[in-house]
């Protein structure tokens, strides 16, 4: 195989180059090292977008957010939500958001800490939340899971179940599903089910 001299000349330059840029990294490290620091963690994409993310909150009175880990655990985080209006009105309902280094490319994790009776939430604590399947775009962030969430509670869906007991009895007899609710939130059980308090 016959090369020119601007292959060749070029190839030397693009390694040349490479070793450089391995130098300067090694001597950022180096220096970092050796100034009592530990060495930086670099952040991923979507740490980046998740930070940005938590800066731009702007969460109704109703919602609050914590960091059980501490403030280096960004990707793993709480949210209590606490209706103002509705059949969950005056509940205390916790989440666990799990969020991915891909972040927004792929939707966070989101669990129900709290046991709920719910007609989008299961037992085990799964949401069904349109823009956490299906609907979910990477132009999409954290306050509109938030807000989201909070309409599951002032606006519960029959038409898209996961506790399909609880969405029949919201479509046929609201009055039985109000009764249900509030005996569920004030720790009791409906059917063979017991809910701890939440009030």
């Amino acid at each position: 195989m016959e090369m020119n001299g601007f292959t060749l000349n070029f190839n030397i330059y693009v390694g040349v180059m490479i070793r450089l840029f391995k130098v300067k990294e090694k001597q950022r490290e180096l220096a970092e090292n050796a100034n009592g620091g530990a060495p930086t963690k670099k952040q991923s994409p979507g740490e980046l977008r998740l930070h940005k993310d938590i800066s731009e909150l702007n969460l109704p009175k109703s919602c609050a957010i914590t960091f059980p880990n501490g403030k280096d655990n960004l990707m793993n985080f709480e949210v209590s939500i606490r209706p103002d209006e509705g059949y969950y009105f005056g509940g205390t309902f916790l989440f666990s958001f799990q969020v991915s280094p891909v972040y927004p490319h792929e939707a966070p994790k989101v669990k129900c800490k709290t046991k709920v009776y719910h007609p989008n939430i299961d037992l085990e604590g799964n949401v069904c939340l349109n823009i956490l399947r299906e609907d979910w775009k990477p132009v999409l962030n954290i306050n509109t899971i938030i807000y989201g969430l909070y309409h599951l509670f002032t606006e519960p869906n029959y038409e898209d179940p996961l506790n399909h007991e609880a969405a029949v009895v919201l479509r046929d007899n609201p009055k039985m599903f109000e009764s249900n609710v509030r005996r569920a939130m004030s720790g009791g059980y409906v059917g063979q089910t017991f809910f701890p308090r939440c009030v």
